[in-house]
């Protein structure tokens, strides 16, 4: 694992949160995988008292199971999660297009334009890392954009574990294939011409194929 460098300048536990969020996300801690309090205490020079805390918020955002007199582990979905993770997308990210293309649809178009200009350099490298950063830009643009703070706060309660479950599992498929890619690129021209009940069934569709592949792959598991 690469080094847990801080950069930002927070609270000690933030940072270790914000830290940890990422390499979870990026896959440096596998789904289930155990994290020791000590091994990150020791990684970034702290004590366990600020990562205590991070772990406590990283359980908080669903990142993290905390078993008390076991340790901290990685998340694994179940079958069930998954189902439930989908559906609440499927209600969520459609209306929050609507909302984003009535506040704000230019910035809105800006910022999904510039995470498909991400992907396409990422599916000729296949770099699963890059492309899961700009496939989680995309779909983030949608709440940024949509002038509801209540919408916004409510994707992020499940934000982290998308963006893990597709680096880990959905973007190395992804970058091999280009459907992932094409799909975004059709429903950017979706969103910029207003035509959202068919943006509504793409995505809706393409939300259920991630959620095929994350139940697949934890299966193989």
């Amino acid at each position: 694992m690469r080094s847990l460098r801080l950069d930002t300048p927070k609270s000690l536990a933030q940072r270790v949160m914000q830290r940890l969020r990422q390499a979870i996300i990026e896959g440096e801690f596998a789904l289930g995988a155990a994290i020791s309090e000590e091994m990150v205490a020791n990684s970034f020079g702290v004590s366990r008292t600020p990562v205590r805390e991070a772990m406590g918020q990283l359980q908080a955002q669903g990142l993290v199971v905390i078993r008390p007199q076991v340790g901290s582990f990685v998340f694994t979905p179940s079958a069930e999660d998954i189902n439930a993770l989908c559906t609440f997308r499927v209600a969520l990210e459609p209306r929050a297009a609507e909302l984003a293309f009535r506040h704000d649809r230019d910035g809105a178009i800006a910022a999904m334009s510039a995470a498909i200009a991400a992907m396409e350099p990422a599916v000729t490298a296949k770099d699963n890392i890059a492309y899961g950063r700009a496939d989680a830009a995309f779909h983030e643009a949608l709440f940024t954009h949509c002038g509801n703070r209540y919408l916004a706060e409510s994707y992020q309660l499940v934000s982290g574990r998308v963006a893990a479950l597709r680096t880990n599992l959905t973007s190395p498929i992804d970058v091999r294939t280009r459907t992932s890619f094409d799909e975004h690129r059709k429903l950017l021209d979706l969103f910029a011409r207003g035509e959202f009940a068919a943006f509504d069934g793409l995505m809706t569709t393409h939300i259920t194929n991630s959620g095929t592949v994350y139940a697949s792959a934890l299966q193989v598991d």
